[in-house]
């Protein structure tokens, strides 16, 4: 793509006309600065964004995000609407990390209660939350529980005692996807996720402390129980082996049955099945068990975070503040249509919802609350995070661990991480710029800023 190919349609906002080329069935639209689409149009996420636009059913425009950046089919960043009875449902459009998400908690442990104690506490986190590739936890599901997870997701981990009965009205969704049928799981997605609820894996899933630097809306802050100098813990990750295995098994199926429903698609990456076809449905319980896993996961994760505080801190329950799923399709209602909307790398944000966006390791994050303007906009839908610049292997390539772990430290952060291939992978330098990223989103009315937090502790796989 070339910068000639768009449209400026106000200071941060990008057109690629349906003109574009003839088989897009709508626009594509980018939210960047102009410096930002300097950068975007690199690599190819926009032209899969034009690749999105050509999926039928596909309602209104495409949609990238700030933080865009090239996926699997779709661009990571990247939301499109389809109608709920002509549309398509795309994988790839979800993601191999099904409910990959972001979950916020808030402590009421001072600072500098916690700052002497630091080390021993991310220590403690670490041993609860295991972290690495494939890496299992302790938590290992009989047969009938496994089958009650992936149907109820949150209230499931709770009634199991991960957690009390408040924590679900703090999740999107109340934690648990409608629709799922735990049969239509596979018995090797099963298999790769049978020992890994209370795990957070790896790449660039984490679990963070951190200290709130900066309150931009004190009244929101308040309402979500945020205050200055405060401290927070994010939990990052989703559906693991599980959910990974899931999207393999429909790809594979929705890429032998295209031709059977006259679907052809720009990219085969696109692999889709009408909405109201067998295939479809199947793969949207599917998607939900899924889901409900990923759920699930960050409800044991959370309880284990509040075993490793509370033997530090025992006056401290650690509350939840809110739960936000990046990848994930699901019905919703715009105008008088109901449409399916896939965000992959993109975050639900509803007015007065929070919205969750983590930046990279040892940098800011961020959170939000939606605005009406989302649901006129984007679907609802804002970014998700920094967004990749560097790909993993450049990063292994050209970063120092040794220097990094210095870096982290002159900056107060404790990190526990499982490798340093892990660690130089998720360097900040590998992402773009996550405060200029959550600019874009508050400038344009989609998300306003309420809090801004600095990590003082990472654990990473």
């Amino acid at each position: 793509m070339k910068k000639s190919d768009f449209e400026k349609l106000d200071e941060f906002l990008w057109e690629i006309p349906q003109t574009h080329r003839g088989d897009m069935r709508v626009p594509a639209r980018v939210y960047a600065t102009e410096e930002m689409l300097d950068s975007i149009v690199r690599d190819r996420s926009l032209e899969q964004l034009v690749n999105v636009a050509t999926l039928p059913g596909i309602q209104k425009y495409a949609i990238a995000m700030p933080d865009v950046h090239e996926g699997y089919g779709f661009p990571i960043g990247g939301v499109a609407a389809v109608d709920a009875r002509d549309g398509v449902v795309s994988p790839g459009g979800i993601g191999y990390d099904i409910n990959c998400g972001v979950r916020l908690l808030r402590a009421s442990t001072s600072f500098s209660e916690v700052e002497p104690r630091l080390g021993k506490l991310a220590h403690s986190i670490a041993r609860e939350v295991p972290s690495g590739v494939g890496r299992g936890g302790a938590l290992k599901l009989n047969a009938t529980d496994f089958e009650l997870v992936l149907r109820d997701g949150a209230s499931r981990a709770i009634e199991m005692g991960y957690g009390t009965a408040d924590d679900v009205a703090h999740i999107e969704s109340n934690g648990k996807l409608d629709g799922a049928e735990p049969h239509l799981v596979s018995g090797a997605a099963r298999e790769r996720g049978h020992d890994q609820l209370g795990t957070i894996g790896s790449g660039n899933h984490f679990v963070e402390i951190d200290r709130v630097d900066t309150v931009y809306d004190a009244d929101e802050a308040s309402r979500l129980g945020i205050a200055f100098n405060s401290l927070v813990v994010q939990i990052h990750t989703g559906s693991r082996g599980l959910g990974h295995q899931v999207a393999t098994d429909s790809l594979r199926v929705m890429t032998k049955v295209m031709a059977q429903y006259g679907i052809e698609v720009a990219d085969r990456e696109l692999a889709c099945a009408p909405l109201s076809s067998r295939e479809g449905q199947k793969y949207l319980a599917a998607m939900a068990a899924a889901a409900n896993f990923a759920f699930a996961n960050r409800q044991v994760i959370t309880a284990g975070i509040r075993r490793a505080w509370q033997r530090e801190f025992p006056d401290d329950p650690v509350a939840i503040v809110y739960d936000v799923a990046h990848n994930v399709a699901k019905v919703e209602r715009y105008g008088d249509a109901d449409v399916v909307v896939h965000r992959k790398g993109a975050t639900r944000a509803f007015p007065g919802q929070p919205v969750l966006i983590p930046g990279s390791m040892g940098t800011a994050s961020y959170l939000l609350v939606g605005q009406d303007a989302s649901m006129t906009q984007t679907f609802g839908s804002s970014c998700h995070g920094a967004g990749r610049m560097m790909s993993r292997t450049r990063a292994r390539n050209e970063i120092n661990a040794e220097e990094l772990r210095g870096r982290l430290r002159k900056l107060g952060i404790v990190a526990e991480a499982g490798s340093s291939k892990g660690l130089v992978e998720e360097a900040p330098e590998a992402y773009k710029d996550i405060d200029a990223v959550v600019d874009v989103v508050a400038r344009a009315g989609i998300a306003k800023k309420v809090a801004r937090f600095v990590p003082i502790a990472v654990i990473k796989g």
